[in-house]
């Protein structure tokens, strides 16, 4: 990438790979080159045209006379990053649509050149009207895909509405301080002495929200260990699992490692943290996580609903299933989970993670705790998996309304008299997420 057009051009072919091929968006992002400002650039296309992909196709098909999808995939998709460009940004109108146009040659489509150009000079003198005319359909105005509009409709009710809306707010920038060097505070301090403005969360201990996304290599003792990116909702696993000192514990699907690090850095006095993740690569990722953060970890490599294949028959006092999920809680940061994720595909993922529930409880010592977490906010994937399961267990508690733990409106959330705690995504500027923390009796 060089030129404005090709940054265009190419921000096109990644929207086609991600809503036509499946693939991941962050995965296409981390291949890109360039200099800081055009992958800046990049991102922000690729990023804000998945994120509003449904709306735009829809706005795009009342212009274009028959159905859009007859464009050359590759012309369709920079025709709605060009829309993107109009309705979302504050580029100027006149060089996002000279760009885009010049974009067509970049992708050796010159004779689209003036359908592009035509559609996105409507755009600027219709786009309010023509937004207005698919706007009254819920899942088209927030462009969310129909059947997951519909499901929040029916386990979120009145909160339905704001999770739609934070899902396409710019994700928040959530730090987390490792106590083994600093306070949060301390740490708060040290931000604002560097020109960085920050607040402490109040619900994550050692969570401190940045006003402005920055590289993490500008934060001050990055390198050194001294505080790591993490989801304020993400941070309160360590505190729902709450290890301590002499404590086994095990972090199911650990990659890559946030939680394993947090529950290191609250405990240094485990005697041992296995952690276990099914993806080789993804291990890589949390042995570098460990190295930097200075931590010890026993990491495996092995699936959590076999555990006969890693287990070294030794319980476990504490138990973290981050249990593999629609990621549902988490659009915000990974739009492209509007296009990737389909209805279908929710009871697979249901039946594995009530699996790995069932395989692993066996591991878990009488008296001890099981956490299972996801980033879904779907009922599908959290109650009616944990219900089922205290069920079939009668030596199964649920335990979670009795933590310490700082819970938004928790009285509220408490009373719905269903297992476990969910967060709705944005709730205090956290990420979407489920905690259910179950405790094994001793008979």
């Amino acid at each position: 990438m060089s030129t404005p057009a090709e940054v265009r051009a190419r921000a096109a072919q990644i929207v086609v790979l991600v809503a036509e091929r499946g693939q991941s968006l962050d995965g296409l992002l981390a291949a890109a080159s360039g200099k800081p400002q055009e992958r800046g650039l990049l991102r922000s296309l690729c990023y804000g045209t998945l994120r509003w992909h449904i709306r735009l196709s829809a706005i795009l098909a009342q212009v274009v006379s028959g159905p859009a999808t007859r464009l050359e995939p590759e012309v369709r998709a920079l025709t709605l990053v060009g829309l993107f460009q109009l309705l979302h940004t504050d580029i100027a109108p006149h060089a996002a649509v000279s760009e885009t146009v010049n974009a067509t040659r970049v992708l050796d489509e010159p004779r689209a050149a003036s359908l592009v150009n035509a559609v996105l000079r409507r755009c600027q003198r219709e786009g309010k009207a023509l937004g207005d005319k698919v706007d009254a359909d819920p899942a088209i105005r927030t462009a969310h895909p129909r059947w997951f509009v519909e499901q929040l409709d029916t386990d979120w009710t009145e909160d339905a509405a704001a999770i739609l809306d934070a899902n396409n707010e710019h994700p928040p920038f959530w730090l987390r301080v490792n106590r083994q060097h600093t306070t949060p505070a301390e740490y708060l301090d040290r931000l604002l002495a560097a020109g960085m403005k920050a607040s402490l969360s109040p619900h994550a201990p050692e969570g401190l929200l940045l006003e402005e996304a920055v590289d993490v290599k500008s934060l001050p003792e990055f390198a050194a260990g001294w505080v790591s990116v993490q989801d304020a909702a993400a941070q309160l696993a360590a505190h729902v699992v709450a290890p301590l000192a002499g404590h086994r514990v095990l972090d199911a699907c650990a990659a890559p490692g946030g939680k394993t690090c947090h529950m290191l850095e609250l405990q240094p006095g485990l005697a041992e943290m296995v952690a276990i993740d099914a993806s080789g690569e993804r291990l890589e990722r949390l042995q570098q996580n460990l190295t930097r953060l200075r931590l010890q970890a026993t990491v495996l490599k092995g699936d959590a609903e076999t555990p006969e294949s890693w287990w070294d028959g030794r319980p476990f006092d504490r138990i973290l299933v981050d249990a593999p999920c629609s990621a549902t809680g988490v659009i915000r940061r990974h739009p492209d989970i509007k296009l990737l994720r389909r209805a279908e595909d929710i009871p697979a993922l249901a039946e594995r993670q009530g699996s790995m529930l069932e395989r692993l409880w066996p591991l878990l010592k009488p008296g001890g705790r099981l956490v299972y977490a996801s980033c879904s906010v779907l009922r599908a994937e959290n109650a009616a998996v944990v219900q089922p399961f205290l069920a079939r267990h009668r030596e199964a508690r649920d335990v979670t309304a009795s933590l310490q733990v700082a819970w938004p409106a928790a009285g509220q959330r408490f009373a719905a008299l269903e297992p476990g705690f969910r967060l709705r995504p944005g709730e205090a500027g956290m990420d979407g997420f489920y905690y259910a923390c179950l405790q094994k009796s001793h008979g």
